[in-house]
């Protein structure tokens, strides 16, 4: 069989994805988490009488812990495929990440299963923005002097 024969057989029999369907989803999804990001923020602010400022630290671990319990059991996963991005970009992705990644290697122990391997998937995240403060950082220092 050559490669337009085959690439028509796979084109006929692979699913076809909608993506203004996903993309709608995702847009909607995506604005659902920025509203109760946004609740979470106002309840903290009220109920503790703190400044947003500090709320919003509360909000992201609010955020985090919701994303890596979901994940520990098992509903993350079933949550994106129907949400798409609207729960993989925000803080819930990059947590998830982390949490799937420690629970894939829970078996191999506390130290080099799950510490070892916990920044599998978000460590080139992690690497990239540190990398990238410091230089923005360097750069800011010198444009405006010191």
């Amino acid at each position: 069989m050559d490669k337009a024969k085959y690439q028509d057989l796979v084109n006929k029999y692979s699913p076809k994805e909608n993506r203004l369907y996903n993309a709608l989803i995702a847009f909607f999804v995506g604005g659902i988490m920025g509203i109760i990001g946004q609740f979470l923020l106002d309840l903290y602010s009220y109920l503790l009488d703190i400044p947003t400022k500090e709320a919003s630290v509360f909000m992201i671990i609010t955020l985090i812990f919701i994303s890596c319990l979901c994940t520990s059991l098992g509903f993350f996963d079933k949550f994106v495929d129907f949400a798409k991005c609207g729960l993989i970009i925000p803080i819930t992705g990059f947590a998830h990440s982390m949490m799937s990644a420690t629970l894939d290697y829970k078996k191999e122990g506390i130290v080099t299963g799950m510490g070892a391997n916990m920044f599998k998937l978000a460590g080139t995240v992690i690497m990239c923005g540190v990398v990238s403060a410091y230089f923005f950082g360097l750069l800011r220092y010198f444009i405006m002097g010191g």
